[in-house]
């Protein structure tokens, strides 16, 4: 693994932390409980990283 695939899969975690945490947030926000709203933010997480894995496939 060089270092510009190193970085971008840093982004990439990067970026699914921050959509988890907001999704969480505004999940909690909304009304639900705690743990829907963890739940919520780890399904928007791992969606978001399927997204940028299926796109690094088709790419390559």
């Amino acid at each position: 693994m060089n270092q510009v695939q190193f970085l971008s899969l840093l982004l990439a975690l990067s970026v699914a932390l921050n959509i988890a945490i907001t999704a969480g947030l505004l999940a909690y926000r909304s009304g639900a409980s705690m743990p829907n709203a963890l739940l919520t933010g780890a399904g928007a997480a791992a969606s978001s990283l399927g997204v940028y894995f299926a796109a690094l496939a088709a790419y390559k």
